[in-house]
């Protein structure tokens, strides 16, 4: 078939299988992945190594990675890099291990469990990305931070595969030559990178931006040069095309750049799912089930675990360990990538590389469904999560509770922001708390202090001045965790002013009904503001403000 008419006849069959999709509320990714099984190998035989489809895919993943760079900024990676490393190596390192147990207990052979338990330790940043923009949780903490944790397994499977070419020409001289190649590499890309942001780019930006296309057609070709740069020195192309979105990131032209190629980037994406389908194998299955249902079982929980358990260590609250470990319950494309060049050094067989594309297909299918249903799976559970809250002894010391406070305000979020502001201006001192390193380390509000903490934690209550506060307000807009925070303040005894936030009227209605004195309903306050403004507005051409016995037709003001 011509490229264009086969091109052509896999658009219109991703089309009926996405309005299927849509009609049996099932995620589009499984849909795309599911087409690209039926027009490969393993179905009709349309795309067998298609050069055309794999270099659209590689242009959406260049653009999606590209987009999620540019909505961080330098601030943004110092504030969520620490727990992005620690939980990303550590995640690795366990995930590797109990899988490569795991491996040996079904009596593999030590070369092909490490492998299989290689394979298991990588997530796709790529799927991840794609649902939590879906979803919107891309701009959260969790997410930024699932979002750093990705990069840091990028750069360890890099590293990874390296080592293991090297090994297959088996010269323990070359691994270590190899090794100190990437690192050199990888500090010359930064050091590169950091002078483009500082000489290069803000005057080159100016000059394009005087043409909104020509600075949507600079955004692409940037993308997608630095990614072809990375790949060339050896690196992912993913690392290259996220570096240049964060090189852009502290510019005026990114939010112009990033609505222009959302667009693009969900069209391009579409032939990322049907290659990665099509690339699917899956001989000798049958012999291998027992294997992929434990391995998978593994990954759907025990990689999510291990991520939760960590970020607990690390004084994180469970909601946001359990908000970031989920996305991460599947294995990577780069996991298929690993085993095929394990097959072509001769490493491991046939029957090992389908177990790992079964392995692949089913977690990849399941967390499509985990991360879209995430709040309604963590409300199920939280009550057996919550034993991971161990957080105690690794706090630090209480402040001073007998300091003086007009208001505990839970929540620097966009709404919070406005309180916080509020209450400075009207001269209040305020303490602020929050989970989110970002906001705590750029809030410079006078008379605002800020201290780390969740409001689920009901420890986390002792150390603060609430004897001393006047007022307790939440700006968090979720029920379960302004009913905890109730609970918190009525167990230590606290009988200041509380109010809290609620989006719809159910919830302030369980709010009331648990002791709140006061809900904050900012869609509903903001839609009076607007309806008093609506009301003053002139109606026979007049200024709002103008007297009435001023002319319509006078000059305005």
């Amino acid at each position: 078939m011509h490229d264009f008419a086969l091109i052509a006849g896999i658009l219109a069959i991703a089309a009926a299988a996405g309005l299927l999709a849509t009609k049996l509320r099932q995620p589009m990714i499984v849909a795309f992945i599911g087409v690209g099984v039926l027009v490969g190998p393993t179905g009709t035989g349309w795309v067998i190594a298609d050069s055309t489809i794999d270099l659209l895919a590689r242009m959406g993943i260049a653009i999606l990675l590209f987009l999620v760079g540019l909505r961080l900024d330098m601030h943004l990676i110092r504030a969520t890099g620490p727990v992005a490393l620690v939980a990303g190596l550590g995640q690795v390192l366990f995930t590797a291990t109990t899988g490569y147990a795991l491996a040996v207990g079904f009596d593999m052979h030590v070369t092909d469990a490490l492998y299989v338990a290689l394979a298991l330790t990588f997530s796709s940043t790529i799927i991840i990305v794609k649902l939590l923009s879906d979803t919107r949780e891309l701009e959260q903490t969790h997410g930024r931070i699932a979002v750093g944790l990705l990069i840091v397994q990028d750069i360890v499977v890099v590293i990874v595969m390296i080592a293991i070419n090297a090994f297959g020409q088996r010269t323990d001289a070359t691994v270590t030559v190899s090794i100190v190649l990437v690192i050199a590499k990888g500090l010359g890309l930064l050091t590169g990178i950091a002078v483009m942001m500082k000489f290069v780019l803000p005057w080159l930006l100016h000059q394009v931006a005087r043409s909104q296309e020509l600075l949507v057609l600079f955004g692409v070709a940037y993308a997608v040069s630095v990614s072809a740069v990375t790949e060339t020195l050896g690196f992912s192309s993913e690392v290259g095309a996220f570096l240049a979105g964060v090189s852009l990131a502290t510019t005026p032209y990114r939010d112009a750049l990033g609505a222009r190629l959302v667009s693009l980037r969900d069209f391009l994406l579409l032939f990322f799912f049907l290659d990665l389908g099509a690339g699917l194998k899956f001989a000798d299955v049958a012999g291998h089930i027992p294997e992929a249902v434990v391995f998978s079982v593994f990954v759907l929980v025990g990689k999510p675990l291990i991520v939760m358990v960590i970020m607990a260590a690390m004084r994180y609250p469970v909601r946001i360990g359990f908000a970031t470990g989920l996305p991460l319950a599947q294995i990577s494309e780069f996991s298929l990538i690993l085993a095929a060049l394990g097959l072509s050094l001769g490493h491991i067989t046939d029957a090992t590389v389908s177990l790992i594309t079964v392995i692949g297909l089913v977690t990849i299918g399941g967390s499509t469904y985990l991360i879209l249903h995430s709040h309604q799976i963590y409300h199920r559970f939280e009550r057996w999560l919550r034993v991971l809250e161990w957080t105690g002894g690794l706090r630090v010391e209480p402040a001073d509770t007998h300091r003086d406070v007009y208001a505990i305000l839970y929540g620097l979020g966009r709404f919070g922001a406005h309180v916080a502001d509020q209450f400075s201006a009207a001269g209040h001192q305020v303490l602020a708390v929050d989970f989110d390193p970002h906001r705590l380390a750029t809030n410079d509000r006078e008379g605002v202090e800020t201290v780390f903490g969740s409001a689920e934690d009901l420890h986390f209550l002792e150390s603060l001045p609430l004897k001393r506060a006047e007022f307790v307000v939440s700006t968090i807009p979720l029920i379960d965790v302004n009913l905890s925070l109730l609970h918190g303040l009525r167990h230590h005894g606290y009988d200041g002013h509380v109010v809290v936030t609620a989006h719809n009227p159910h919830d302030a209605a369980q709010l009331r009904a648990a002791g709140a004195e006061f809900i904050l309903e900012p869609f509903s306050i903001a839609a009076e503001a607007a309806l008093d403004m609506f009301t003053r507005l002139p109606r026979d051409g007049k200024r709002v403000g103008e007297d009435d016995d001023q002319q319509p037709n006078s000059s305005p003001r």
